[in-house]
């Protein structure tokens, strides 16, 4: 039975998992392209994609490249649009901490913003699940994501300007932030957040380095906390 449950788990988890690979796979070939354009060597490119896995801190260091930033900047810019992982991976413990290390290990080389948001919206609606059941969903999740990531990330590179115009791949960006984060703005502070975060994004457009949208960031946090502090505060 606890083996079915598992299971059963797992293929929920590729399910609820599945419907990014619409947005992924151009999402993936857009990265190989711009990459090779900006220089780097397919095998280059594949490595950044199997190394970093995670798309906005690649496009981000991309774009600094391309801008001729200092290392120091790159470097900066790209850890902290990835500082949120490590929120991710503070939401994450309660659910999954008691997996085995091997487990845990996997599991946060896998945590990207699609089986993060798919997860954690799974485990606080089913609070009922085993920790076993959790982590088979949690590895569902990201079967149908991440493998397509890096072998899209090679067509990209590969095929790279045979690649029409008009096929528009830059779509998938904005489209696959979207489809994560809406069904995440449960309360008021997420909402704060997030707007606040939009908001000044757009006010600092200018900023030199892509570092308007690290000021966003931030911005949006303290918004965010502030707001949650202040329900917590009325309850």
């Amino acid at each position: 039975m606890a083996s079915s449950s598992i299971k059963s788990a797992y293929r929920a988890g590729f399910r609820d998992g599945a419907p990014f690979i619409l947005v992924i796979i151009p999402f993936a070939m857009l990265f190989g392209v711009l990459a090779t354009e900006a220089g780097l060597s397919v095998f280059e490119t594949l490595s950044f994609s199997v190394v970093v896995i995670a798309g906005a801190a690649q496009f981000t260091a991309l774009q600094l490249m391309g801008e001729q930033a200092p290392t120091l900047v790159v470097l900066a810019s790209a850890l902290a649009v990835n500082l949120r992982m490590a929120m991710y991976s503070a939401s994450l413990t309660p659910h999954i901490g008691g997996a085995p290390l091997w487990q845990r290990a996997i599991a946060a080389y896998f945590t990207v913003d699609q089986s993060y948001a798919v997860s954690i919206t799974k485990f606080e609606d089913t609070p009922d699940m085993t920790p076993r059941e959790k982590i088979a969903y949690f590895f569902g999740t990201v079967t149908p994501v991440c493998p397509l990531w890096w072998v899209f990330t090679l067509v990209g590179a590969l095929i790279g300007e045979a690649i029409p115009a008009s096929f528009a791949l830059d779509f998938a960006v904005p489209i696959t932030f979207l489809a994560i984060i809406a069904p995440a703005l449960r309360t008021r502070a997420h909402v704060g957040a997030a707007s606040a975060a939009a908001i000044l994004s757009l006010m600092f457009f200018t900023v030199p380095y892509n570092l308007g949208v690290l000021l966003a960031g931030i911005g949006g946090m303290m918004v965010g906390a502030r707001l949650e502090q202040a329900a917590e505060a009325k309850a």
